[in-house]
């Protein structure tokens, strides 16, 4: 492998060059996800006269689950072909061309070539997501003290692209054309694609095609840093039936195998039949066991298997691994909720925002909102920009065509914000897009993401259980202010004219609420879970996010009958007093769930 002080020869902001390529990289993919994801939605439940496909939101929503959930469940597919065969790099690659070619699908706008694009995003996803952040994780593995920097920087990096392609795709595909959004996203995912490409040379050989080694891997031989000293004597007496510390004690055997294959065969096709026999009428299972329809037996079948198969792996644990797994398990199951609330940001939030919210603004309002956008736009802007021209600085010598590609993305995102911002004030009223309420989220997480870092560092850190109450109490208090704000919708309303400062306000609870939950769930399985069973319960925790992902489909199918019997706000106090509800429970079980951590924080 690579000498990683080599890599650290060339710096930026304290940081290897490299680290940057990895940064615009994954800032155009972000662009080109969220840009794509802000749109999907509101083109499908358009009218045909606004040149959408007029389907009923319900179906909209079951299309948009089953593509999420996918998204998260192909990683583990794109992880394992990296480690396995191809290495993370060429991974990256694939994974960018694939999306690429998908947003290139989606601007066609006919329904083979909508559906090709979401396949095509869907397998791009699953190689290019988990292999940049494994990418990052080799370059530093002599540098460990710089690691959450470097993290950092490239979370910003991630709500950078996620920001720009709300704002620019949004816009541009609600107020020009619905295919310029999507092939705006596909663009800048080729430019990604070949900025990387182009620049890989500088990564030495991190991220190669991985070489066969017949030695075990010593982290499956290490006991879990972070047990107690008396851990391996709790092994001993407590586990009667793992006691060999080998690679191959942990393993599945061949009926686990089969029984895995089975589950994962069953949820597929409960996922892709989900959309396919509400929006077609074309059910595969089309059957009843004991009065239950096929659907429904068939998730409730794959889930029991899951639930026994994962009971009987943590029998197989020594004590103290055991109720750490278990513990790591609650918080999976509470990030299920978090997400399945959360993601209604881009499906029943966004056409609450096009039915049901007044985006006309006029006179100083309509003033106030172009300078604030403004600001927005060419703020974050000019920071990228400078990081750009430092970046150039070091490496424009040995990479030059990668750093004309990046530029030009440049020259063109600056292009199209200063023309889209000139549009705007050029009109004495101004109506939002629907879709400019997401970009709240990475504005807010870029500002408040520092506070709360301090917040964990200081005395005060809340313990783990804290943090994911403190989250879910916050996404429920999201979801009370948009409930309180359509209070005056009449049931089976069509539209209405409620003030945009609710949903500022969801967008502002939720973040914070994000910023509780979504980036210590991961941290906590690394700290949790023994090196020889991490890729277990990582297995586990994006299934967990997958099902959170499709369950956000669901919530949001069940909107439309609400809203026609009790109304739209009803919906939004059942998802407030779901995630307050589980905010409570968490609490309650804080005793009993730290006793598990064993001391872990």
């Amino acid at each position: 492998m690579s000498d990683q002080n080599d890599i650290f020869k060339s710096t930026v902001l304290g940081h290897p060059s490299a680290l940057f390529v990895l940064f615009f990289t994954e800032m155009w993919e972000r662009f080109s996800y969220y840009g794509m994801r802000a749109l999907l939605v509101m083109f499908l439940s358009a009218s045909l006269m606004d040149d959408g496909w007029g389907w009923p939101k319900e179906h909209a929503f079951a299309l948009f689950g089953t593509y999420t959930a996918l998204v998260y469940l192909s990683t583990m597919m794109g992880g394992y072909f990296a480690d396995n065969v191809w290495g993370y790099r060429k991974a990256v690659v694939v994974g960018a061309l694939l999306m690429t070619l998908g947003h290139g699908a989606m601007a066609l706008e006919t329904t083979w070539s909508i559906y090709l694009g979401l396949t095509l995003l869907v397998f791009g996803s699953g190689f290019f997501k988990p292999n940049m952040t494994s990418i990052i994780s080799h370059m530093y593995d002599k540098h460990q003290e710089k690691k959450d920097g470097a993290y950092t920087i490239f979370y910003m990096g991630v709500n950078a692209g996620a920001f720009l392609g709300i704002l620019l795709c949004g816009y541009l595909g609600e107020m020009v054309g619905w295919s310029i959004g999507f092939g705006l996203a596909g663009i800048f995912m080729l430019f990604g694609m070949l900025q990387f490409w182009l620049s890989q040379g500088i990564f030495g050989d991190i991220g190669l095609k991985p070489k066969k080694n017949l030695a075990p891997d010593a982290s499956l031989l290490d006991d879990d840093a972070n047990a107690e000293t008396v851990e391996n004597l709790d092994e001993t007496i407590d586990s009667p039936v793992i006691q060999d510390d080998g690679p191959d004690s942990l393993s599945f055997s061949m009926a686990q195998k089969f029984l895995i294959g089975a589950m994962a065969t069953l949820g597929l096709v409960w996922i892709l039949n989900d959309p396919a026999s509400k929006i077609y009428d074309y059910n595969v299972l089309n059957f009843s066991v004991a009065g239950i329809d096929g659907p429904l037996f068939t998730i409730l079948f794959a889930l029991a298997m899951f639930l026994g198969m994962l009971i009987y792996r943590l029998t197989k644990y020594g004590r103290i691994t055991r109720e750490k797994m278990i513990a790591v398990s609650f918080f999976a199951f509470l990030t299920i909720f978090f997400w399945a609330i959360f993601e209604q940001a881009p499906s029943s939030l966004t056409t609450f925002a096009r039915d049901y919210t007044n985006r006309t603004l006029e006179g100083n309002a309509a003033l106030t909102f172009k300078i604030v956008n403004s600001l927005m736009t060419i703020i974050p802007l000019g920071i990228i920009t400078w990081v750009l021209g430092k970046f150039f600085t070091k490496t424009f010598k040995s990479y030059g065509l990668a750093n004309i590609v990046l530029g030009m993305s440049f020259l063109i995102i600056w292009g199209i914000a200063l023309w889209m911002l000139y549009i705007e004030f050029q009109k004495d009223a101004t109506e939002v897009p629907a879709s400019w309420f997401g970009v709240l989220n990475s504005l807010f997480i870029i500002t408040l993401a520092p506070l709360f870092s301090k917040w964990w560092e200081s005395k005060y850190n809340p313990s783990a259980n804290g943090k994911y109450a403190i989250g879910m109490i916050l996404l429920g208090l999201g979801m009370a202010c948009v409930a309180f704000g359509a209070g005056g919708i009449e049931p089976g309303a069509q539209s209405a004219s409620v003030s945009m400062i609710w949903l500022v306000l969801v967008y502002f609870f939720h973040t914070m609420g994000e910023l509780c939950t979504s980036p210590v769930g991961l941290s906590y399985v690394s700290k949790l879970v023994p090196g020889k069973m991490i890729a277990f319960m990582f297995g586990i925790w994006y299934l967990a996010v997958a099902i959170g992902m499709k369950t956000a489909g669901i919530f949001g199918e069940s909107s439309e009958a609400i809203a026609k019997e009790q109304g739209i706000s009803y919906f939004f106090w059942i998802l407030t007093i779901i995630p307050i509800a589980l905010g409570l429970i968490s609490l309650a079980l804080r005793p009993v769930i730290q006793k598990l951590m064993h001391g872990v924080r």
